[in-house]
C-alpha cells in the first residue's frame, strides 16, 4: 500500500443542521491512487493481476470504431509520451527558461504523431484495478477476497470503455501468468493506466441532492437556514450552501469504493440487477480525477503540506493518467444480493 492519505474534515458538520441527513449517512472508502510499482499481490490501480496462469486472458471481440481517436498509438507509445512529458516537467521547474521539448522528444513526438496502423482483431482487455478484500471493504462472493477489474481500452455503448469483473479466491491462485498479452493498439492513451498502488481511507457521505427529497433540497438551498454558519465562511468554499453541499459535503471525488452515486450530468435512475431485479449499489468508482475546482477541500492533507514536487498529474488530481469522455466518472454498480451478478456501468 501507499503512503496513508488523509481527507480534511468536512467544512461543517451537515447533520448538525440537517439532522433528516444523519440516517442516510453511508460509509465509502477513498482510494487515493498514487503512482508506484505494485506486485501482482498488491491492490492496485494498472497494475500487474493474479491471474492464474492456465486461465485464459479476456479479449474483447466486438468492433471497434478506427476514427474514435486521432492518434492510434500502442500502450509503448503512451508510456514514452508519459515519460517524456514528464521529463520536460521537471526540465522546466528546474529551469523555466529550458526548452518545453529536446530534440529527441520532438522527433519522438513526430514519429508517434503518424499514428498506429489500425487492428481489426480481437482487442486483449487491459487491468484496469485489482481490490483485495483485505486493503479495502467491498461486498465480495463468499467464496472470493479478490475482484479483478479489466476494460477494452476502446470505447463501446454510452462513449467509455466496456468493463469485465472478475471475482476470484487469491489462495487458489498459486501459478501466476507472468507475460499477459496487451493490444496492440489503444483509443488516445487516456485509457491505459498509469501504475498506482491505494491508500485506503474510509469517510462519510451524504446523498447527492438529486436524490433527496424536495422539501429537504429546498432546505439545503435557503439561505436562512445555514443561519448557524456565518455567511463568511461557508462563502469561502462555495457561492450559495447548495453548492457547498453538492461538492463539499455530500459524496467524495475520486476512485472510491460503496458510498453514493455520484450523480452529474444525469439525474437518478433505477439501476435494476440485470439478473434478480435488486436496486444495484455503488461497488467501484474510477475517477478522472482525485478531486475539481469546485471540490479543493476533499485534498489530501499531505499534498497540502508536502515539501517535494508534486508527481505527474498531481495539479489536477489525475494520478491514474485515465480520462473517461473529457473528465467523467465510470461507475460500476453491483447487486447487493449477489456480487457476481452482471453489473452496472454508469457514466457521470
Amino acid at each position: 500500500m501507499n503512503a496513508i492519505r488523509t481527507t480534511p474534515p468536512r467544512p461543517f458538520d451537515v447533520t448538525t443542521l440537517f439532522p433528516q441527513l444523519a440516517p442516510l449517512a453511508r460509509t465509502a472508502t477513498r482510494l487515493h491512487p498514487r503512482p508506484g510499482a505494485p506486485s501482482v499481490h498488491d491492490s492496485s490501480v494498472g497494475g500487474p493481476l493474479l491471474w492464474p496462469a492456465d486461465e485464459p486472458w479476456p479479449y474483447c471481440d466486438e468492433p471497434h470504431d478506427r476514427h474514435a481517436s486521432l492518434w492510434i498509438l500502442s500502450p509503448d507509445d503512451v508510456r514514452l509520451l508519459r515519460r517524456d512529458r514528464a521529463a520536460a516537467a521537471e526540465r522546466l521547474r528546474h529551469d523555466p527558461q529550458a526548452p518545453a521539448r529536446t530534440p529527441e522528444e520532438l522527433a519522438t513526438w513526430q514519429r508517434l504523431r503518424a499514428g498506429r496502423p489500425w487492428f481489426d482483431g480481437p482487442i486483449p482487455l487491459l487491468p484496469v484495478a485489482q481490490l483485495y478484500a483485505r486493503d479495502v471493504p467491498f461486498p465480495c462472493p463468499p467464496d472470493a477476497d479478490l475482484l479483478q477489474v479489466l476494460w477494452c481500452p476502446f470505447d463501446h455503448e454510452m462513449a467509455h470503455p466496456k468493463t469485465a469483473l472478475f471475482w476470484r479466491s487469491s489462495a487458489t491462485v498459486t501459478d501466476v501468468l507472468d507475460a499477459p498479452p496487451e493490444p496492440p493498439i489503444v483509443q488516445h492513451g487516456c485509457y491505459l493506466p498509469e501504475p498506482c498502488l491505494f491508500s485506503p481511507e474510509q469517510v462519510t457521505e451524504y446523498p447527492n441532492p438529486s436524490e433527496l427529497d424536495k422539501e429537504l433540497r429546498d432546505q439545503l438551498d435557503d439561505e436562512s437556514r445555514w443561519e448557524a454558519i456565518d455567511p463568511a465562511r461557508y462563502s469561502a468554499y462555495a457561492d450559495d450552501p447548495g453548492e457547498l453541499y453538492l461538492c463539499n459535503l455530500s459524496t467524495a471525488p475520486g476512485w472510491k469504493t460503496g458510498g453514493w452515486t455520484r450523480w452529474s450530468p444525469t439525474d437518478p435512475k433505477p439501476r435494476p440487477c440485470p439478473e434478480c431485479g435488486t436496486e444495484q449499489v455503488p461497488l467501484l468508482t474510477i475517477a478522472s480525477w482525485e478531486w475539481d475546482g469546485g471540490g479543493e477541500t476533499w485534498i489530501p492533507e499531505e499534498e497540502r503540506t508536502a515539501g517535494a514536487p508534486p508527481p505527474l498529474g498531481a495539479e489536477d488530481g489525475n494520478f491514474t493518467e485515465i480520462d473517461i469522455t473529457g473528465g467523467n466518472n465510470l461507475q460500476l454498480h453491483a447487486c447487493p444480493v449477489s456480487p457476481d451478478h452482471p453489473h452496472i456501468e454508469l457514466l457521470q
